[in-house]
């Protein structure tokens, strides 16, 4: 049995999107796009708190959309956990909606920065500092709020099997 929501966690440019698709394919389900990127390439990156709320209040309005339609399973490619991680990075503060949001998913898979960072124009944090303490954050957020979690690392089919496996092996 697979989780009905899985969501994907971790800094830029290791890969959620991409493996996104394929576990959405794979097992026939829903994939919910990152809304921030979306807002970013409309918007710009120079985000406000604000900005981050929106991102996260639209990404979730998204996700509780879907499942209400019947998706199963519902892949999410980040979620306001990710977003909280951003105004941590951002802000080194967050808005107390983050802390209430309590949508979490049945799994995420923390993504490793074992992958090259790429910049594309809406990614900020492409230095090995900068890409550890975001890993490190995304890390924490989810050892904080007690979600069930799963590190994902590998390069090309690898990282995919990895994200299988994490998922395969899920219990509920």
């Amino acid at each position: 049995m697979i989780p009905r929501t899985i969501c994907l966690h971790g800094p830029e440019s290791v890969g959620k999107t991409t493996i996104a698709r394929r576990l959405a394919e794979h097992f026939g389900g829903e994939m919910l796009d990152e809304y921030g990127r979306d807002y970013a390439e409309a918007h710009g990156i120079m985000f406000t708190m604000r900005d981050l709320i929106e991102i996260a209040q639209n990404h979730d309005a998204g996700a509780r959309m879907l499942l209400a339609e019947g998706a199963d399973p519902l892949i999410l490619d980040t979620d306001p956990l990710m977003t909280a991680v951003w105004a941590d990075m951002l802000f080194a503060k967050r808005d107390p909606w983050f802390d209430a949001w309590d949508n979490t998913a049945d799994l995420y898979l923390l993504f490793d920065i074992d992958l090259p960072w790429i910049k594309d124009g809406t990614r900020m944090f492409g230095t090995e500092p900068l890409r550890r303490r975001f890993f490190e954050l995304s890390k924490a957020e989810l050892e904080r709020r007690g979600v069930r979690w799963v590190l994902v690392s590998g390069q090309g089919e690898a990282r995919f099997e990895a994200a299988l496996a994490a998922i395969a092996a899920y219990r509920p």
